[in-house]
């Protein structure tokens, strides 16, 4: 029994491996649009810097930008639509996709939706807000996030994920020029990346556990679409 799950640990671990691999090719190959030289393009080097933090080998990396700049001879094309609704019990959703067929992803999206409720364009992002998200960890001891935030040009910052580490939240046009200035305020940026961040989150707790269990399921199913690059939730925590 301990074999069987320890082989099923892994093969879930290679999955989740595989899919996040898919979807920053996908998204090198859309920032690579602008040009293949991560040094004269912004969107494509925080990419490129996400890929290397998750060990993407360097022919994936490299074939994925090949392709989206059109080096490749390959005609590559993916459109960036969001799908804004609800999820069970009111859960503001917005789901991010970069699709080489709407036509497929739309009639997709409406039947994940069937649980909850699918909105038109804008009727839940008024209730987000547009941001940049940069995780750092002190280069140093006695590296001070409030100081680093204030001279790198940051909104604002919180403890990050990791132990030890600081999120700083800048406005999302600034998101290059903060992640470029911390290294100079003492913090190793640790990942960089555009997000939606609900106004008025709701808390967990509020739902009760069987309806959160709900919420999870359906996001989860969502989620495992793969047309689907991000999913920002009004939950908090």
């Amino acid at each position: 029994m301990g074999a069987q799950w320890k082989a099923k640990g892994k093969a879930q671990a290679a999955d989740a491996r595989g899919k996040l691999f898919g979807r920053l090719v996908k998204d090198i190959m859309v920032a690579a649009r602008s040009g293949a030289d991560p040094a004269s393009n912004a969107r494509l080097r925080l990419v490129v810097e996400q890929a290397r933090k998750a060990s993407m080998p360097k022919d994936t990396l490299d074939r994925a930008i090949k392709k989206g700049a059109g080096l490749s001879g390959e005609a590559v094309h993916f459109e960036h639509v969001m799908y804004e609704g609800f999820a069970p019990h009111q859960v503001p959703v917005m789901v991010e996709c970069l699709t080489d067929n709407v036509k497929r992803t739309a009639p997709e999206m409406r039947v994940l939706f069937r649980k909850g409720h699918l909105g038109s364009a804008g009727s839940v992002a008024w209730d987000f807000n547009h941001v940049g998200l940069i995780e750092a960890e002190p280069a140093a001891a006695g590296s001070d996030p409030e100081l680093a935030a204030i001279e790198a040009g940051a909104q604002d910052f919180e403890p990050g994920e990791a132990d030890g580490s600081t999120l700083f939240l800048t406005n999302a046009s600034d998101l290059d020029l903060v992640a470029r200035a911390l290294p100079a305020q003492g913090f190793t940026v640790l990942s960089a990346r555009l997000s939606y961040r609900a106004k008025n989150p709701i808390a967990p707790a509020t739902l009760g556990a069987a309806h959160l269990e709900e919420v999870e399921a359906f996001l989860a199913a969502i989620d495992a679409n793969d047309d689907v690059q991000n999913v920002f939730v009004g939950l908090a925590g």
